[in-house]
């Protein structure tokens, strides 16, 4: 029998609520000591903790004067995504590569810089011998970004050069992940689905002719088709996800562990914990099951009041996941509108068509709506509140038959770009290792024997 860790005990879960009230600290003492609470002051601005030439977030001047209430804006390498994306669009070619290029790079690339950049993602997209045998198909999870961060750990023993830090050997390292993320996400969810259900296991080997984007499709697809629409608005998913501000929790990560000198895997497999959690990378997830939820109880879909109910129960923790939250609504930055949701929603409607679901995009617009009414009649806000990219990251990825496991990876294949990005300025940015400081606010108090023997 393989090794299973043990449940919580009687004895483990009494120490647990001994302990609960020594980490319990005041709210109120944030304000008193004038502590950034997650690294954002009162207004929800970030505290600058850096700078980088990456990318960049703005929200537009509306003309009121007041702040986060114009559109948002978001640029990779001083270039506005909007543009970019509708370069691709224009001329229907797939931009994901292009992306990556300019955000490592710093620059579009010509024809012939693109066209040699394709054919080193192709070259470096093998795995090592046996590591799908030996790595992927062994003790797999049923979380794809565990596995995904498995896999990226594992690579360091196949890297004869995995410490050195050196720009040239990074630039290799991140290339390679890059282009061996999609190989290592779906391999894992197919290993995953094997043990779990059994059936046939397929591996397609990627083809070294597609995007990346289409390599997704063909390589989870048992018969490897896909039409081109399908194909194209999974491209602009992973160009619209690539990056977005150094201070995002998993690039913040990717420069927080770089800062230590470490090896490129384990700055990767750093980001890829931070991107699993639900408030970061996994909120896709949890739009699609609200909205899984919100089909089942409510009648019409169609009737506003019925979903503006609805999602009152939400705010107050009385549907779904008791959590009192609109999953897929509001943003640390944006408020009136997230750019990256605004050029997504056109695409989505497209396909939804050609899938025969478009009475769900309606009830996806209807929330993107109503939301923020409720929202601002239920709670006390200082800002706007608008529809983010997760909110139809995840009906996209159901429409394409993408499995509900790697709606995260996917996320994780695209921002990877940016992670590698970032890693590659912190080290010849800095020298110094990332080390904010936190105030201690516990009591002094002299150390007794008694103290320790007393029940």
């Amino acid at each position: 029998m393989p090794y299973k860790f043990s449940e919580v005990t009687p004895e483990i879960l009494k120490l647990a609520e001994r302990s609960v009230d020594t980490y319990k600290i005041d709210p109120e003492l944030y304000t008193q000591y004038d502590v950034k609470r997650g690294l954002r002051d009162v207004n929800g601005q970030g505290v600058v903790a850096g700078l980088t030439n990456i990318s960049t977030i703005k929200v537009l001047d509306n003309g009121d004067g007041a702040p986060n209430h114009g559109d948002g804006k978001l640029f990779y390498r001083g270039i506005d995504v909007e543009d970019i994306v509708a370069g691709f669009i224009k001329e229907k070619r797939y931009g994901f590569e292009e992306t990556v290029y300019l955000l490592l790079f710093g620059k579009m690339p010509s024809e012939h810089e693109l066209e040699e950049f394709k054919k080193i993602l192709a070259d470096f997209r093998a795995l090592p011998s046996t590591f799908t045998r030996d790595v992927i198909m062994k003790a797999p999870s049923d979380n794809m970004m565990n596995t995904l961060a498995k896999s990226v750990l594992a690579l360091y023993s196949y890297d004869d050069h995995a410490n050195d830090i050196s720009i040239p050997n990074v630039l290799r390292q991140s290339i390679e992940l890059i282009t061996l993320f999609p190989v290592l996400a779906v391999y894992g969810y197919q290993a995953h689905r094997y043990t779990k259900s059994g059936g046939s296991l397929f591996i397609h080997d990627p083809n070294p002719e597609l995007s990346i984007a289409e390599n997704i499709l063909y390589m989870l697809r048992p018969d490897k088709q896909f039409t081109e629409l399908e194909s194209r608005i999974l491209d602009l998913a992973l160009v619209l996800h690539a990056e977005h501000g150094g201070g995002n929790n998993s690039t913040f990560t990717v420069h927080v562990v770089s800062s230590s000198g470490t090896d490129t895997y384990s700055a990767i497999a750093a980001a890829l914990g931070s991107l699993k959690g639900p408030k970061h990378g996994g909120a896709n997830i949890k739009v699609a099951m609200m909205f899984d939820d919100m089909k089942q109880n409510v009648k019409n879909w169609t009737d506003e009041e019925e979903v503006r109910a609805y999602l009152k129960k939400l705010l107050k923790k009385q549907a779904f996941d008791k959590a009192g939250l609109i999953y897929g609504m509001g943003h640390a930055v944006y408020s009136h509108s997230d750019p990256r949701a605004k050029v997504f929603k056109g695409f989505v409607e497209k396909l939804s068509a050609e899938k025969g679901r478009h009475d769900e995009f309606m009830l996806y617009s209807l929330v993107e709506k109503l939301a923020p009414e409720v929202i601002a009649e239920e709670r006390k806000i200082y800002k706007g509140v608008c529809a983010n990219v997760d909110f139809y990251s995840g009906f996209v990825y159901r429409m394409l038959g993408i499995p509900d496991e790697l709606f995260t990876p996917i996320f994780a294949v695209s921002r990877i770009a940016g992670w590698s990005a970032h890693r590659i300025e912190e080290l010849i940015n800095s020298n110094k290792i990332i080390r904010p400081a936190y105030k201690a606010i516990s009591p002094m108090r002299e150390y007794t024997d008694m103290e320790n023997r007393m029940d």
